[in-house]
C-alpha cells in the first residue's frame, strides 16, 4: 500500500531535522526491551513518546533502511612484486638484471590491477560441461569464462612457458620464470595448472628429441603469440587410482598401419581439461590382443585434442567434471577414450621413465604455488591489520597477533628459499653447468620440498584466515578460496607419504650420493656463516641438527626397509626443515642482507629441525610400532 502524503512528509521533515542536528547535543534516548505486543494491546504512553521522540530526532543509526556508518576497510592488494622484500632481495644478490625487475615490476603491477580480478572471475564462473547441442546431437563442450581465456592468452604474452625455454638470462632462467609464476599464481584463477602441465610436456618432448610428429606442438607449448600458444594435459589416473600407475593404468594402444595409435581406455581425473593436447600412459597391445602388466608395460603417448566435421570430439566423450573442494576455476573431467588418435613419444615400456622430467617439473610448479599462497595470504593479513581495529587498537598494535603473523612470515621465507633454490638447480642442470653435486641435491630435493611446502601451505593460510577473524570465513571476500586450493598442494603430484616413499627411493637408487651431496652443501653454506656473529645461534642449531641427521641415517642403515618407511615421512621433514635453515643462514650472511632476514634464520632455528632424530630415539619407528599404529586406528572394529 502507498505512504499517505502526511507519512512522507513526516520523513522529508526527519531527514531535514537529522541534517540539522549535525553539531548539536543529542538527547538520550531511551532503549526499549525486546518484548513483543501482546495482540489487540494498546501501546503504552512510553512507548508512543520514545517513537515521537526517535521519529523527531531522525538521527538513529539503524532506524528503518539505515545500516549504520561502519564499515570495515578491506584488505588492499599491492604489487606483489614490491611488497616483497625477500623476493627482491634474493634477485638482487642472484640476477640483479634491469631487465627482470623493470619486467616483474611492470607484471606485478598488472596482477594487483588487473590480473587478480580475473582470477576472481574464474572462481564465480567455473566451467560447465554441456553434453548435447539444442538438437540432441553429442558435442561436449567444455564452457569456460572469458576471463580463462584472457589468462591463457596472457600467459602467452608474458612468456609464462616460454621464458624457460628461451634461456635469455642463462642459468637463472628458470629463476626468473618461477619468480614471475609466483607473482602469478594467487591470482591466476589456477591457470598455473595448465602452465604446470604445458611446462611439463614442453619438458618431455625436449628430452625424447624435438621431431616430428611433435615438433608443431613443442613450438606451440613454447609460443609468446597467444593465437598459437597451446595448453597441455596430463591425463594419467584412472579409477585404481593416481600414483601408482603401474597397476593402475587399463588404457590400451592399438597399433595402426601409419605407425600411430588409437586408445582405449577411462581416465579418471584429468586436468585442464580444455587443453589443446595431452600426454598420456597405456599399455600397447601386440597382435592377440595382449598387453605387458605392470609398469613394464606402459609407454607414453602424445594426443592432439581436436573436433571433427560433425563437432564431435574425436576419440574422446566427457563424461562429467569433477566437483572438487578447490580448484574450481579450472576443468576437472572424466573421459572415456574411445579411438583417440595417438603418437608413442617414449620407447616401448619406458613410459613410467619417460615423464621423471615431466614430474620434476610439475612438483617445482607445486612447490612455486605452495609459497605463493602464503606469500598472499601473508601480504593480505599484514594490510589488514593496519585497518582493523580491535579492543581499542589497531590490530598491528596487538604484540600477540604480531608474532602471529611474524611466525607466519619465517614460514613463507623458508618455502620461499627452498623453493628458489631447487628452481637455481634446475636452471643449472638445464644449462649443462650442473654439478654432479648438483644433479644430486635437485633429484633430492624435487620431492621433499614439494611434500614439505605444501603441507606448509595448508597451515599458514588457514592461520592467515584466522587473522581476518570471521571475514575470513566468508565466501565472498575471496579469502575461503586460498584455503580451498591450497589444500590440493599437498595431494596433486603425490601425496605426502608417496613423495616420503619417493626420497626413499631416490636415496636408494644413488647409493646415498644425494644424501652425501646434501651433507656436503649444507656444511659449505654454514661455513660461509661462520663469521657472522649475529648468526651464531642459528649456525650452531642447524649444524647441531645435520649431525643428529648423519647420526640416524647411520643407525638406520642397519635397519630393515620397514624401519625407514616408518621414519620416511619425518626424514622428508627434517630434510627440509634443516635445509631451510641453512638457506635462510646463508642469505641472511649476504653483505647486503637486512636485519629482518638475520632475525628469520634465527626464528626459523628455535624449532625442532631434526624431527627424525628425536622420534627415533623414542622408539618411534621400531618393529611393534606398525602393529601398535593399525590396533590403534581399527580399535572400535576390533571391539565390536
Amino acid at each position: 500500500m502507498a505512504a499517505s502524503p502526511a507519512i512522507l512528509s513526516r520523513r522529508a521533515a526527519g531527514s531535514s531535522c537529522c541534517r540539522l542536528w549535525c553539531g548539536v547535543t543529542r538527547p538520550l534516548v531511551h532503549i526499549r526491551s525486546a518484548r513483543a505486543t501482546e495482540p489487540g494491546a494498546r501501546k503504552r504512553d512510553e512507548e508512543h513518546m520514545w517513537e515521537a521522540a526517535s521519529d523527531a530526532a531522525g538521527y538513529l543509526p539503524f532506524s528503518r533502511a539505515s545500516v549504520g556508518s561502519f564499515f570495515q576497510g578491506q584488505p588492499v592488494l599491492k604489487n606483489p612484486f614490491l611488497e616483497d622484500a625477500l623476493l627482491r632481495g634474493y634477485l638482487k644478490r642472484h640476477l640483479p638484471q634491469e631487465a627482470v625487475w623493470s619486467d616483474l615490476n611492470a607484471f606485478g603491477e598488472r596482477v594487483a590491477k588487473e590480473i587478480d580480478i580475473w582470477g576472481r572471475e574464474c572462481e564465480l564462473n567455473p566451467p560447465r560441461l554441456v553434453h548435447f547441442d539444442p538438437w540432441g546431437q553429442r558435442v561436449d563442450h567444455i564452457v569456460t569464462s572469458a576471463a580463462w581465456k584472457r589468462l591463457k592468452d596472457l600467459s602467452a604474452q608474458e612468456g609464462l612457458v616460454a621464458i624457460g625455454y628461451e634461456k635469455s638470462f642463462g642459468e637463472w632462467s628458470r629463476v626468473y620464470q618461477m619468480s614471475k609464476l609466483y607473482i602469478f599464481s594467487p591470482s591466476s584463477g589456477l591457470y598455473t595448472c595448465p602452465l604446470a602441465m604445458t611446462d611439463g610436456a614442453a619438458k618431455v618432448i625436449q628430452s625424447t628429441g624435438v621431431s616430428l610428429p611433435v615438433e608443431e606442438a613443442y613450438g606451440r607449448l613454447t609460443s609468446r603469440q597467444p593465437e598459437r600458444f597451446w595448453t597441455s594435459g596430463q591425463w594419467m589416473t584412472e579409477r585404481q587410482g593416481g600414483s601408482d600407475v603401474g597397476t593402475g593404468t587399463e588404457t590400451v594402444a592399438v597399433p595402426q598401419t601409419d605407425g600411430s595409435y588409437k586408445l582405449h581406455g577411462f581416465k579418471w581425473f584429468t586436468s585442464a581439461t580444455d587443453a589443446d593436447m595431452t600426454l598420456t600412459l597405456a599399455r600397447v597391445q601386440d597382435r592377440s590382443g595382449s598387453t605387458t602388466p605392470g609398469s613394464r608395460g606402459l609407454s607414453l603417448f602424445y594426443a592432439e585434442v581436436s573436433r571433427g566435421e560433425d563437432g564431435r570430439l574425436r576419440g574422446i566423450e566427457v563424461q562429467r567434471l569433477k566437483d572438487k573442494l578447490g580448484t574450481r576455476q579450472m576443468p576437472t573431467a572424466e573421459l572415456l577414450l574411445d579411438g583417440l588418435p595417438a603418437y608413442r613419444l617414449s620407447e616401448e615400456g619406458r613410459g613410467v621413465a619417460s615423464i621423471a622430467n615431466m614430474l620434476t617439473i610439475t612438483r617445482i610448479h607445486n612447490s612455486v604455488s605452495a609459497a605463493a599462497a602464503m606469500r598472499r595470504v601473508v601480504h593480505l593479513a599484514r594490510d589488514y591489520a593496519t585497518r582493523r581495529t580491535a579492543f581499542g587498537k589497531l590490530l598491528k598494535d596487538h604484540p600477540l597477533h604480531m608474532q602471529t603473523l611474524a611466525r607466519m612470515e619465517v614460514e613463507t621465507r623458508a618455502a620461499f628459499l627452498l623453493v628458489m633454490d631447487v628452481c637455481r638447480l634446475l636452471g643449472r642442470e638445464e644449462s649443462g653447468l650442473a654439478s654432479q653435486l648438483d644433479v644430486h641435491l635437485l633429484r633430492l630435493l624435487t620431492p621433499v620440498v614439494k611434500l614439505y611446502t605444501g603441507k606448509q601451505a595448508v597451515a599458514v593460510v588457514s592461520e592467515g584466515l584466522e587473522s581476518f577473524g570471521g571475514q575470513g570465513y566468508i565466501e565472498d571476500t575471496g579469502l575461503p578460496g586460498i584455503l580451498r586450493d591450497a589444500q590440493v598442494l599437498s595431494i596433486w603430484e603425490g601425496t605426502t607419504n608417496v613423495l616420503s616413499l619417493d626420497v626413499l627411493r631416490c636415496v636408494a637408487r644413488s647409493s646415498g650420493m644425494v644424501l652425501h651431496a646434501y651433507f656436503t652443501h649444507i656444511k659449505a653454506l654454514l661455513a660461509g656463516a661462520s663469521g657472522v656473529s649475529s648468526l651464531a645461534p642459528a649456525v650452531k642449531a642447524v649444524g647441531d641438527a645435520l649431525s643428529e641427521l648423519e647420526q640416524f641415517v647411520q643407525i638406520a642403515a642397519s635397519r630393515s626397509p620397514s624401519y625407514l618407511e616408518l621414519a620416511a615421512r619425518d626424514l622428508g621433514y627434517s630434510l627440509a626443515r634443516i635445509y631451510a635453515g641453512a638457506l635462510l643462514i646463508d642469505h641472511a650472511s649476504w653483505k647486503d642482507a637486512s636485519s629482518h632476514d638475520k632475525h628469520a634464520a634465527l626464528r626459523w632455528c628455535e624449532q625442532e629441525l631434526c624431527l627424525v632424530a628425536s622420534k627415533q630415539k623414542r622408539g618411534c619407528y621400531d618393529s611393534s610400532t606398525a602393529s601398535l599404529d593399525a590396533a590403534l586406528v581399527f580399535d572400535q572394529l576390533i571391539q565390536d
